[in-house]
């Protein structure tokens, strides 16, 4: 299956200010899959050590974490003879080892030509709870996230159609209605199914949705094994009280998230370290109020206002126990549910782009969905379920702010009119 972070790991491997690479994100994404595809196809070898699977290579760290020391060691254990520039090195599960992760600022100044790339599932959890040391400036970092729309319709064979979604979206011009149906549904399929590899391999080759639903179980479980393994003892129920609360959040007409919601009373100070684990593993994302229109859009955040979505909408109707035709054929039952699926699911596609994204409410209650910067432009984006086209606050916004143009996405074909391009959901991957 074609990832996209391979582009970046391309990259990476001719740069010549390449350091150590530290590639971060949820559990099950594909991030050792990529990485060791990566290296079976640019390397002569791949040297890859297991911190989970193998504790003991905690020991080889303990005493000597130069790359001299460390190099004849680590081509014993691999098995592999590690050479300079034709090897990839990758420690996986690194998280569990605080001395591998600060060998790689020795492997950056004294031995650059090693090519070393680390993975961890739970890496911003362990470094901000324990004392690690962190190599900063020594590393570069990347975040890899579930597959997105685009990657999804290329691992369904539709790659044709990807280009002319692609065209489409740059020239304004609608597609022929029947190829826009096609991709609705596959959009509709995309939120059933998610981008977790696994699942998405599995839906490629079978169509079947119950055996997709079982892996995402599985996930869920992991995801809240996690939570028990990786966390202080008082936060762990508070952490599995605030991800299981985020569907019900999503059903509401404001999706804003709301304390008293997850318990009665509920104030920031009980939960914000259970939000704040939540982010740092990459099962959840905040898209926080701005209060101006102005650059930089971080400075104008408001902190105490913010949206909790989850990384994969797959995982989030499986959370939600949603019966895959429910959401195929957006049934009446699930009306409630509907704006914030689809909000949840736009967040992870702009996420996947590289965007930050907010959000924008005026003083009446006038409410953006997303705000991000594109092309040096701060862009409102407006996102509905279906193709219902009244969009009052975006009339507030573009009347107040005056923005070069605004998104719309809907189930509607693609167009430009007053000032708003029209985008269908499924074409989000290409913002």
């Amino acid at each position: 299956m074609y990832r996209k972070i391979m582009r970046f790991l391309e990259s990476w491997k001719e740069s010549r200010y390449r350091k150590p690479l530290i590639l971060q994100g949820a559990r099950q994404v594909g991030k050792t899959y990529s990485i060791l595809e990566f290296g079976r196809t640019y390397y002569e070898n791949v040297a890859y050590f297991n911190f989970e699977t193998n504790p003991k290579l905690n020991k080889t760290f303990e005493e000597n974490i130069s790359p001299g020391y460390l190099i004849p060691i680590l081509s014993h254990i691999s098995g592999q003879t590690i050479v300079k520039e034709k090897t990839l090195i990758v420690f996986d599960e690194v998280q569990l080892c605080e001395r591998a992760l600060t060998s790689l600022k020795y492997f950056c100044e004294d031995a650059p030509d090693y090519h070393i790339i680390v993975a961890g599932s739970l890496l911003g959890v362990a470094v901000n709870r324990a004392k690690y040391s962190f190599p900063v400036g020594k590393v570069d970092i990347k975040t890899m996230y579930p597959m997105d729309m685009e990657e999804f319709m290329l691992a369904m064979g539709e790659d044709a159609m990807v280009e002319q979604i692609k065209k489409s979206f740059q020239t304004d011009t609608p597609l022929p209605s029947a190829l826009h149906d096609a991709a609705m549904l596959l959009y509709r399929q995309y939120l059933v199914v998610g981008g977790m590899p696994e699942c998405v391999i599995q839906f490629a080759e079978t169509k079947d949705h119950i055996l997709v639903r079982h892996t995402q179980d599985t996930i869920l479980a992991s995801y809240l094994n996690d939570m028990s393994k990786y966390n202080n003892l008082n936060e762990i129920k508070k952490t599995r009280l605030v991800y299981d609360n985020i569907t019900v959040q999503l059903s509401k007409k404001n999706t804003r998230f709301q304390y008293k919601l997850i318990r009665k009373g509920g104030r920031a100070s009980e939960f914000e370290n259970a939000i704040e684990w939540l982010t740092l593993s990459g099962i959840v994302s905040q898209v926080y109020k701005v209060e101006h229109i102005k650059k930089p859009l971080e400075n104008y955040r408001n902190i105490d206002a913010f949206k909790i979505y989850v990384s994969d909408t797959g995982l989030l109707c499986a959370k939600k126990d949603l019966a895959a035709n429910d959401v195929l054929y957006m049934v009446e039952e699930i009306n409630d549910f509907k704006g914030g699926m689809a909000e949840n699911y736009v967040n992870t596609q702009l996420g996947m782009n590289g965007h930050k994204t907010y959000y924008w409410e005026s003083e009446r209650g006038a409410e953006i969905d997303f705000i991000i910067q594109r092309d040096g432009q701060i862009i409102p984006i407006e996102v509905k379920s279906a193709d219902n086209t009244r969009a009052k606050s975006l009339k507030v916004y573009i009347d107040t702010y005056k923005p070069a143009y605004a998104i719309k996405l809907s189930s509607k074909n693609f167009g430009f009119e007053d000032g708003k391009k029209i985008v269908p959901l499924y074409a989000a991957f290409c913002i």
